[in-house]
């Protein structure tokens, strides 16, 4: 009995990580991720309405273009992108994750995560690997199509906003979701 439940437990694992590697997650060069993330940010900002000019009040945001998430009970996610203070490239990025639970699809979506803080935005970039619910709560963005979104105030260092959303996988967190400066 305990083989097969080991077996089911690597058949699992195995098909998670398969469903990853078919979904074409590749490592980028700085001008793919640049490029990448300028488109994102162009259709962030026709989307949202005041969202350049929030982005421009922040500290500075981090793009992550696409966001690649996928899983069968065990699960994870991927994804690169830039670090930008006042509009200037300060580090690339990486997203991961892995989940264990009731999850089964995929997904790939664009996140910005804005810095309202200086305290929150140097921890960020100080910190070699980085956990989202270790010291800073991130909250992530509601609003509706009547709010200009610089005029919201989120009560938080960190704000997520999640866009260009494909796929169905239903479960935006970022609990443990850990970031890593890389050099691409």
């Amino acid at each position: 009995m305990k083989i097969v439940k080991h077996f089911s437990q690597v058949l699992l694992v195995l098909l998670a990580l398969s469903t990853m590697a078919m979904a074409g997650i590749k490592d980028k060069s700085a001008a793919e991720i640049e490029s990448d993330a300028n488109e994102a940010l162009s259709k962030f900002y026709s989307e949202v309405a005041g969202s350049k000019a929030y982005l421009q009040k922040v500290n500075g945001y981090v793009v992550f273009p696409e966001v690649v998430e996928a899983g069968m009970f065990v699960g994870g996610k991927y994804g690169e992108g830039v670090l930008r203070i006042k509009d200037k490239t300060q580090g690339y990025y990486s997203i991961t994750a892995a989940s264990v639970g009731f999850l089964a699809g995929g997904a790939k979506y664009s996140l910005v995560i804005a810095f309202t803080s200086e305290e929150a935005l140097k921890k960020f970039m100080h910190d070699d690997d980085w956990e989202s619910e270790m010291d800073v709560n991130m909250a992530i963005a509601k609003w509706n199509s009547e709010e200009e979104l610089d005029d919201i105030d989120f009560g938080t260092d960190m704000i997520g906003f999640v866009f260009d959303s494909k796929g169905m996988l239903g479960n935006f967190t970022l609990e443990g979701t850990k970031f890593k400066k890389i050099t691409p």
